[in-house]
């Protein structure tokens, strides 16, 4: 609906998935995962609301479909967004993943950034970081107990995974390391 869905629908193929954009609650409810991109998550929330695709997202959930969740994405799924971090009121949020994100916590657009992340769950112990890019990125505050810490940058959360649910503060769509995009096709073939 918003955001850059075309360019995680590119990857999914180059990965042999079949990927289609997810507008309706029927297209959530063929699919067998979920990618929630980047984009404005305000945007998103309403839109979603709007054609019932929300509550199609609830019930994939229910279902067990892996979920993940990029930047607004990650906002969306939270369980809460920081009272300080932009937010005006009404943003919808799912509630699926057991965080509390701040909104724009890295800055705005002129302050984005690319680095290297840890993210041994994806990369292994040896292998090299992942390319991350961070656009008015949010981080995660904090986590509840359910939900395991995959990567930090400069001491803050910016990818977690609880149970079939995956979020990144960053961007991997807008690089060519397709690990973890890999990552999360592993997610679905284990459900």
């Amino acid at each position: 609906m918003q955001g850059d869905f075309e360019r995680h629908i590119q990857r999914m193929v180059e990965l042999g998935a079949e990927a289609f954009p997810a507008r309706l609650p029927a297209d959530i409810d063929d699919a067998d995962g979920l990618i929630i991109p980047g984009g404005e998550s305000t945007t998103i929330g309403k839109l979603i609301t709007q054609y019932g695709v929300d509550d199609a997202i609830l019930r994939a959930h229910q279902a067990g479909k892996p979920i993940y969740g990029t930047c607004a994405g990650m906002i969306v799924l939270a369980k809460e967004i920081s009272v300080g971090s932009e937010e005006k009121g009404g943003q919808r949020k799912l509630g699926l993943l057991d965080i509390r994100v701040a909104r724009n916590a890295f800055g705005r657009q002129v302050d984005s950034f690319e680095t290297m992340i840890d993210i041994p769950a994806i990369t292994g112990n040896d292998g090299p970081p992942i390319h991350a890019v961070f656009i008015r990125a949010p981080i995660v505050e904090s986590a509840g107990p359910a939900v395991n810490v995959l990567g930090r940058h400069a001491g803050n959360i910016v990818c977690v995974r609880q149970g079939t649910i995956l979020g990144s503060s960053f961007h991997p769509e807008l690089t060519t390391d397709d690990r973890v995009h890999r990552y999360f096709l592993s997610m679905i073939a284990e459900r």
